[in-house]
């Protein structure tokens, strides 16, 4: 995923313990190509490897889309034959399961156009917030595409059969509304309003204890899987983890003192 050169059309921040990725295309409604792909993965996994980062966001630039799918006026360059569209492919999964697979929360901040890639790349966050005017769609029945089971799966996943059904059969446009109900999104939030609920909800999760949180992302991504694939030793030892754990004392003497816990993650 490193081999192509660095982009500025995703860029990346630090902002105490939260992590930050823009997808910074507004031009094309931040429509995803092949260097924004690979440049994705690789932030996710710089932050991977930085323990002072517990929370990352990811969002869109403007104020019309956070991502619109990808880029059809780079197929010609990107997709023109077997080989390349291999080496897409290859590429667009390598940066989803890159963020799928992050052991830390993650949140997608939605404004606008949430279509196609951009909604699979939503899917493979833990939570999704997004603004009253965002609207989202799998447009794939409509250009004949195949859609691959892991995003197909993810989608299922957090909306169930019924919902993953009617969004790739209708392939229409759904309002935030209709994605709270199917449970597509967990917040729905006023536009002006979404940055700063975004942050204060990132901080949030960044102040809590980091082993419990990693523990329960552990548990739900093997609850998740078929019973004969869970490893559940790991489930358990996760678990036993945070009960070792000098935040587990942290937790224990900040409630008997009535102050705030400070969790160090150890």
């Amino acid at each position: 995923m490193n081999e192509m050169a660095k982009t500025d059309k995703v860029l990346s921040r630090k902002e105490g313990g939260v992590g930050y990725v823009v997808f910074n295309n507004p031009a094309r409604h931040n429509a995803m190509s092949l260097d924004m792909w690979a440049e994705t993965g690789r932030i996710m996994e710089e932050f991977a490897k930085d323990d002072t980062l517990r929370c990352v966001v990811l969002t869109g630039a403007g104020e019309k889309a956070f991502v619109s799918g990808a880029d059809i006026s780079r197929f010609s360059a990107e997709r023109s034959n077997e080989e390349a569209v291999a080496h897409y492919n290859k590429t667009t999964e390598a940066a989803s399961l890159a963020l799928f697979t992050y052991p830390k929360p993650t949140i997608a901040m939605i404004r606008g156009y949430c279509i196609g890639g951009g909604l699979g790349i939503a899917m493979c966050c833990d939570l999704r917030i997004a603004t009253e005017n965002s609207t989202f769609a799998v447009p794939a029945a409509k250009l004949g595409l195949g859609y691959g089971h892991s995003g197909v799966k993810r989608l299922m996943d957090v909306v169930g059969p019924s919902f993953t059904k009617e969004i790739f059969y209708t392939a229409r446009q759904f309002s935030a509304e209709e994605a709270k109900t199917m449970g597509l999104i967990n917040r729905v939030v006023p536009n002006a309003e979404l940055e700063s609920y975004v942050k204060k909800y990132a901080e949030t999760i960044a102040g809590n204890a980091p082993l419990t949180i990693k523990a329960l992302k552990t548990v739900v991504g093997e609850l998740v899987k078929d019973e004969s694939k869970r490893d559940v030793a790991r489930m358990q030892d996760v678990v036993n983890t945070c009960f070792r754990s000098k935040d587990y004392i942290e937790g224990r003497d900040a409630f008997m003192e009535k102050r705030k816990p400070v969790f160090t993650g150890s």
